[in-house]
């Protein structure tokens, strides 16, 4: 008989010492996510507004240490400042257009009731146009024969449409008290700029090397270039239109002021709108009146082609149609930011991407060593 001792029983492959450690693990990224998922749920409603404070810190950063310098290095001063003239941009121009709509809006109330609101008569030829000619017809017919008669017929629509667009007027002004927060938090981390870029930086650098970092900076020039060179002169250009438009008092200039701003940011330009006011006025407004607004409207239509290549200090590689997807898509997922949250996110996604493909991948040694 052989008196050697018995070997040890060892763990067999899948056993449950095998096992164990892989519980556990499993164990720890399941705490991890649901801490993950509850710390989103907790957020999720501020992301967005979050999100476009810092990129409106990005954005206006260089303006920031202008100011602060100008003011003797005092960086809550700057902050406060910068925030409450964002505040007077981004205010005005909105309560101006929301303004234009209720007066326009009690205009049509009040020549209804008067009787005195007149409809031409339809063509002919809107019989011929397809799948709504006949109806369109009947109903435009109607209102310019009988005013009173179309709006009692089409009473229970209209009081639709009223509902749908009180509600729409409601989503707006939510809309921008969600802009007026987002740049108060960007006003909070102004002061805070530095220590944020660095946190951000470590990150990008744990994330991607130094690759990360060159996406870091890749990201905050997009963000500068479009944020500057699309979206600051887009609303200059509207800005300045709205007041031409207020002054001369063309009608419906709150309205033709924000479709100004949706040309500018998608790079159209505002010639779609302002070329019918210019034809309006030469043809139903007297000589000087059409003269001034012509000298006034062209310049600031031109305004682009010399503010643009002053402010973007790198050419704007990013496709007109990227921040035309970037402006839909955005303003129907997320209202008045979207509208502007859109493009940038898009425009700097694009741009990495595109740095990304370029990057040549690093060469690999499949033969065998010598």
């Amino acid at each position: 008989m052989n008196d050697a001792p018995y070997p040890a029983p060892q763990a067999e492959s899948g056993g449950p010492a095998a096992i164990e450690p892989r519980i556990t693990d499993f164990v720890r990224l399941g705490v991890l996510a649901l801490f993950a998922y509850w710390s989103y749920t907790l957020v999720a409603p501020f992301l967005v507004i979050v999100i476009w404070a810092a990129i409106l810190t990005v954005a206006l950063y260089p303006c920031y240490r202008a100011l602060r310098v100008a003011l003797g290095g005092s960086r809550r001063l700057a902050a406060i400042m910068l925030t409450f003239i964002s505040l007077g941009i981004i205010i005005g121009p909105l309560a101006a257009i929301a303004l234009n709509f209720i007066e326009a809006t009690h205009w049509v109330l009040a020549k209804i009731e008067s009787g005195s609101l007149k409809i031409p008569a339809p063509s002919e030829s809107v019989r011929a146009w397809p799948v709504m000619g006949e109806k369109l017809y009947e109903a435009w017919n109607l209102a310019s024969s009988n005013l009173a008669g179309m709006i009692q017929r089409f009473e229970p629509t209209f009081m639709q449409a009223g509902g749908y667009v009180i509600g729409k007027a409601a989503g707006f002004g939510l809309d921008l008290i969600g802009f007026m927060a987002s740049v108060i938090v960007a006003g909070f981390m102004f002061g805070h700029g530095e220590q944020l870029a660095a946190s951000v930086g470590r990150v990008a650098e744990r994330v991607g090397g130094d690759r990360g970092i060159g996406f870091m900076g890749l990201a905050g020039a997009t963000i500068r270039s479009v944020a500057t060179g699309v979206i600051g002169v887009a609303l200059l250009q509207s800005f300045l239109v709205g007041v031409v438009l207020y002054l001369f008092q063309v009608p419906a200039s709150g309205g033709l002021t924000f479709a100004v701003m949706i040309l500018c940011i998608v790079q159209i330009g505002p010639a779609p709108v302002l070329l019918p006011i210019v034809i309006w006025a030469w043809i139903t407004k007297d000589f000087t009146y059409a003269l001034g607004l012509t000298l006034l409207l062209v310049p600031v239509a031109a305004l682009d082609n010399v503010i643009k290549p002053i402010l973007v200090s790198r050419g704007l590689s990013t496709p007109m149609l990227v921040i035309l997807m970037g402006v839909i898509g955005g303003t129907l997922s997320y209202g008045l930011i979207g509208l502007f949250l859109g493009p940038i996110v898009l425009s700097v996604f694009y741009d990495l991407l595109i740095a990304w493909v370029k990057v040549a991948p690093a060469r690999r040694d499949d033969g065998p060593p010598a």
